[in-house]
């Protein structure tokens, strides 16, 4: 079962990676060519997309190592968890690599440089990211951990713009963040 998910979710990933820039640049063919075919707007746009997906894989790096640190406990699979994390970025939000991830559609769009895939069609997927976690990540949280978990998100938002949280997050060293979600 959790082979299929990981399988079907990354299908999804690659879809929306090459599908939003196919189908981002063949609307823009279409509609806006000039836009596209202007090599100002794609250098502003690819140096916006580079910075922003530095910022996404900072968040990855930055919570992906504190899930290794604090998310296991005892000989468990490379990508597995099978410990509730709740403190550090945790305590700010239930997905904060998922909302740092959220930003990937974003700049690859940026990067590719299709105003359709950057005003329309990331948005769209960003949309449909934060569905799927909803439907799906909450889901099986709730099942390996139980009342835990539902004690958990009600006192956690799923994602925060607090400003601290956010810091921390997208900082360049993974700065440590205060317990408290004030």
């Amino acid at each position: 079962m959790k082979r299929t998910s990981t399988l079907s979710r990354i299908g999804i990933w690659i879809l929306f990676l090459f599908g939003g820039a196919i189908g981002g640049i063949l609307w823009d063919l279409s509609c806006c060519a000039r836009l596209f075919f202007n090599p100002y707007f794609h250098l502003i746009t690819f140096v916006a997309g580079i910075w922003l997906m530095r910022l996404v894989m900072r968040a990855s790096r930055n919570t992906g190592r504190y899930l290794a640190r604090l998310g296991k406990k005892g000989d468990i699979p490379k990508f597995e968890t099978n410990q509730l994390v709740t403190t550090g970025y945790y305590a700010c939000m239930r997905h904060p690599m998922h909302f740092g991830l959220l930003f990937f559609p974003l700049a690859w769009a940026l990067m590719v440089g299709s105003i359709t895939f950057i005003a329309i069609i990331a948005p769209a997927e960003i949309l449909l990211m934060i569905l799927m976690i909803k439907l799906f990540e909450e889901k099986e949280a709730l099942h390996k951990f139980g009342e835990a978990y539902l004690e958990y998100s009600k006192k956690t938002p799923m994602f925060s713009l607090n400003a601290s949280c956010l810091k921390a997050l997208f900082s360049k060293n993974g700065i440590e963040i205060n317990q408290n979600k004030s």
